[in-house]
């Protein structure tokens, strides 16, 4: 998914660079808030933020000037809102590009908008749209492939954008195609691994996640916890 280094035209840039960094500006103050309101969030922000960055690292070579691979934005998106996981994946992609040679700097605001911001944004609504209509694992694991997805969705749209070809349609699909191929089993198996941290979390420390209000007290009716404003 990390489009390269140098591959977008100057202005898509710079167009990129501009929407996402409107969201990370708002992310940053409701990571403030979040951590003003819910101090013993910030391991699980950790948590969120390097899951990200571990699962987003493992890359395997896809269409020219990008790659295929894991996202890990569903988790974050699902505890902490999109604008938060946009910030997360901000770092993330920065560190990537900088030690990593994956993605680049040029590339950072179409990386984070699609990884960062699109992505996440899917997963969001997926998870508020199940919570509470089943158990909170299988609507965590289903809000991290559709997350994944849609960042690739993304990602096509925006090389269709740089580079549309005679025909944009026959072009995205092209993107889209190439992608799919490993993007489709790739999110099945990131979504099945997050429910498994999920489910260790919510076992672990299910008085955060109540704070955070994205867990119900039907999941642990042994505790009693208020919920917090929590993410968006």
């Amino acid at each position: 998914m990390h489009i390269m280094e140098g591959f977008l035209p100057l202005q898509w840039c710079i167009i990129w660079y501009v929407i996402s960094g409107i969201v990370v500006i708002y992310g940053i103050m409701q990571l403030k808030k979040i951590i003003s309101e819910n101090p013993e969030a910030k391991p699980l922000i950790a948590v969120a933020g390097a899951f990200m960055f571990v699962l987003s690292s493992l890359k395997m070579p896809s269409v020219t000037g990008s790659c295929s691979h894991p996202c890990g934005n569903g988790l974050g998106a699902a505890l902490f809102g999109p604008a938060v996981t946009a910030v997360l994946a901000t770092i993330v992609l920065l560190f990537q590009a900088l030690l990593l040679a994956h993605g680049g700097i040029t590339t950072l605001g179409a990386n984070v908008f699609s990884m960062g911001i699109v992505g996440p944004f899917v997963g969001w609504i997926i998870y508020k749209a199940l919570k509470g209509k089943i158990n909170s694992t299988y609507a965590i694991g289903l809000a991290a492939i559709f997350a994944d997805w849609a960042t690739y969705v993304t990602t096509s749209i925006q090389l269709t954008l740089a580079f549309p070809g005679a025909d944009p349609i026959k072009t995205f699909t092209a993107f889209a195609t190439v992608f799919a191929i490993t993007q489709i089993p790739l999110a099945i198996a990131e979504g099945l691994l997050t429910m498994i941290l999920w489910d260790y979390i919510k076992k672990l420390r299910p008085d955060i996640l109540l704070k955070l209000g994205v867990i119900d007290e039907s999941e642990v009716p042994h505790l009693n916890v208020t919920p917090s404003a929590g993410g968006e």
